[in-house]
């Protein structure tokens, strides 16, 4: 049942309003007062609040401000004594809407339940936030990991350019994930392009969009990566397998902080803060011709370098725990848990497919045994993967 509470120093109104509010089902708190209100939102989680504006002690925009410090739930100002400029004031402070008495019954019970909307909104948006941290937590306490975590630390809150380097599987992308989650721009988009997996064709396109009819199938205009990063992070994975051409356009945008769509002549200005990752040796790729050294030295402001799990096998016994947690809880199934010597069978196997390959290992354990896993169930079911990955 959602809960309102109603602020009015007026004995009237709060008991009207309990009345109409507890006939369409509502929960409903009451306080006579400003500092009373905001004693019973500190003890209670409330979906709407209600709150009169002229009241004695505290008014109704002092508790709006003072709610608004540290809780997300909508709250509707009302009042007798009612203009343009208050509730105009109102809603730039933050309220969610503004009635005026005597009360519209129907408007009312309508804000009311588009506030619960938001309310509801802001609670799911919290949920998923909630479960992309967990997706993209960081496990390890090896000296590796603890660095790690340190620079991110540190480098985290700046705008400094990072590259982060690592082979496949090492968790690069969580690396890259943590550097925007503990940045200034973490309520902003985080915007990923595996450069990879798009044809050198298209990649311009991608990331910095193109005007109607610049070719063929550009039936309409669309906005680029970096136009969508906007205010945000741009992370480009796989950074060496960009082609020399998106290099190039790369580097100008990271230059002038501008953008050109394809097919446009208007530069659009943009900021975002670039993250790129890479398996790839670049210092040998620029050798090659095959990557700009100029735009090396540009995006590596700050080096990262994601070690293989054969480096950190002191974390393997944490990913075992976490990844048979997860994938148990995803199955409704009770966790398993490892004995001794089935956590030393998983440090004596050669991850040649690090953190990724020993997820997917336990995944297979979690499905194929019963309660605990063993040595021998490790030596059984992840063998063969262990042998292709050694063929």
């Amino acid at each position: 049942m959602a809960r309102i509470l109603v602020i009015d120093d007026e004995k009237s109104i709060r008991n009207t309003l309990r009345e109409i509010l507890e006939y369409e089902k509502y929960k409903v708190d009451d306080a006579i007062d400003g500092i009373e209100g905001l004693e019973l939102i500190n003890k209670n989680e409330y979906d709407v609040i209600l709150c009169d504006i002229k009241m004695p002690q505290m008014d109704g925009i002092e508790v709006l401000e003072n709610i608004l410090k540290s809780h997300d739930t909508p709250v509707i100002m009302i009042s007798g004594h009612g203009n343009i400029d208050t509730a105009v004031e109102a809603i730039k402070k933050g309220a969610f809407d503004y009635i005026s008495k005597p009360l519209d019954l129907n408007r009312l019970l309508i804000t009311i339940r588009n506030a619960m909307d938001k309310s509801r909104l802001i609670t799911e948006t919290k949920v998923l936030k909630k479960q992309v941290s967990k997706a993209y937590e960081m496990i390890g306490e090896s000296p590796a990991m603890v660095q790690i975590k340190e620079m991110i630390e540190k480098v985290a809150p700046t705008n400094a350019k990072v590259l982060i380097t690592g082979k496949n599987g090492t968790g690069k992308e969580l690396v890259a994930h943590w550097l925007h989650e503990k940045s200034s721009r973490a309520k902003s988009p985080f915007i990923e392009v595996n450069c990879a997996a798009i044809p050198s064709e298209l990649i311009e396109s991608k990331l910095f969009g193109h005007e109607k009819g610049s070719f063929t199938s550009a039936i309409k205009q669309r906005k680029g990566d970096f136009e969508l990063a906007h205010g945000g992070t741009l992370f480009l994975d796989e950074i060496g397998d960009m082609s020399l051409s998106a290099q190039a356009k790369v580097l100008r945008a990271l230059q002038e902080n501008k953008i050109m769509r394809v097919g446009g002549e208007k530069e659009i200005p943009v900021d975002v803060r670039i993250i790129t990752a890479t398996n790839k040796d670049i210092k040998k790729e620029i050798e090659n011709k095959r990557f700009r050294e100029d735009l090396y030295h540009r995006l590596s402001v700050i080096l990262i370098n994601v070690p293989p799990l054969s480096e950190r096998k002191e974390d393997i016994p944490l990913l075992a725990d976490h990844f048979i947690n997860e994938i148990c809880a995803s199955q409704g199934k009770p966790p398993l848990t490892f004995t001794d010597d089935a956590i030393s069978e998983l440090q004596n196997i050669t991850w040649t497919g690090n953190i990724r390959e020993l997820r997917n290992v336990i995944e297979r354990l979690s499905i194929l045994c019963d309660k605990t896993i063993t040595g021998n169930d490790v030596k059984m079911f992840a063998q063969p993967l262990f042998n292709l990955s050694n063929s």
